[in-house]
């Protein structure tokens, strides 16, 4: 049977009884077979209330924060993807959940016997949030190793320094959770491809609605300026016709203007003849 290393005996001792860690470490240092790994095993510091509630959480229910971990990593590799409200409903997801995974670590610690504060039910849920953020934390999370909570503001040295040994390696995504993030992507490139011609088409469709109005109304002034066009050609072929009647009477009037005026001199010549015969009586 191979020798226990390092970590699995630090994840052993940072999942033991709280009150027990300082015997217990010392045990465990004592049955080492290597002076070296005694004295990492005695380096070992103890870890706060919190972050043992969270390894133990880590150890005892490995499959169901697994579960969620993996869950927040496809979510982040898919948030890019989403617009501002299915960003905003992720968000309230992903803090129910992280609520609720905090409640059921607290539980699990109180049916051990351990008192769980609000505070540091708190410090349980923020070391869960971080895990859901960042990789490194959620690989800090996973070990069952944790010295004390995480902060999700956390640096991945911070991460590193809370944490007893080496980070484990996560389980790569599933290739059903590649194939589903990959379905999730193209379905959204898909609705916005849709939603950007759905636009487009609506800007086409309000365009020609203009261009129809436009149209109608051109067609409505040319339809008006074709019949005035048609009056205004009437009157003047009307006024064509007076005018060849007028050149035509005209010549007829002027020699009869000649004729009166003639017999107008001739009617004066005599009237004047008869004047002066009748004073020369």
């Amino acid at each position: 049977m191979a020798e226990p290393t390092f970590e699995e005996i630090a994840a052993g001792l940072y999942s033991g009884p709280p009150e027990e860690f300082v015997s217990s470490r010392k045990a465990r240092a004592e049955e080492a077979g290597q002076a070296a790994l005694a004295s990492r095993i005695m380096a070992l510091r103890k870890p706060s209330i919190a972050a043992w509630v969270v390894n133990v959480f880590a150890q005892e229910r490995a499959g169901q924060l697994g579960e969620a971990l993996a869950l927040a990593r496809e979510l982040r590799e898919a948030q890019d993807d989403l617009d501002a409200a299915a960003l905003a409903k992720l968000g309230r997801e992903r803090r129910l959940l992280t609520r609720k995974l905090a409640q059921a670590a607290g539980e699990l610690a109180a049916s051990r016997g351990e008192r769980v504060t609000p505070s540091t039910l708190e410090a349980v849920e923020q070391s869960i949030s971080a895990a859901f953020f960042d990789t490194v934390a959620a690989s800090a999370v996973a070990s069952g190793r944790l010295v004390r909570a995480l902060a999700p503001s956390a640096t991945a040295t911070d991460i590193r320094d809370a944490v007893a040994g080496e980070l484990p390696e996560l389980e790569p995504l599933s290739a059903p959770a590649v194939d589903e993030l990959r379905d999730r992507r193209a379905r959204r490139d898909a609705e916005r491809a849709i939603a950007t011609a759905e636009k487009e088409q609506s800007s086409a469709e309000r365009e020609l609605a203009e261009r129809d109005a436009a149209l109608r109304e051109l067609r409505a002034r040319k339809d008006e300026l074709t019949a005035r066009v048609s009056e205004l050609e009437a009157q003047l072929s009307r006024a064509r016709a007076d005018l060849t009647r007028a050149e035509r009477d005209l010549p007829e009037a002027e020699q009869r203007r000649v004729d009166a005026t003639m017999r107008a001199d001739a009617a004066a010549d005599a009237l004047d003849a008869a004047r002066k015969a009748k004073d020369a009586l």
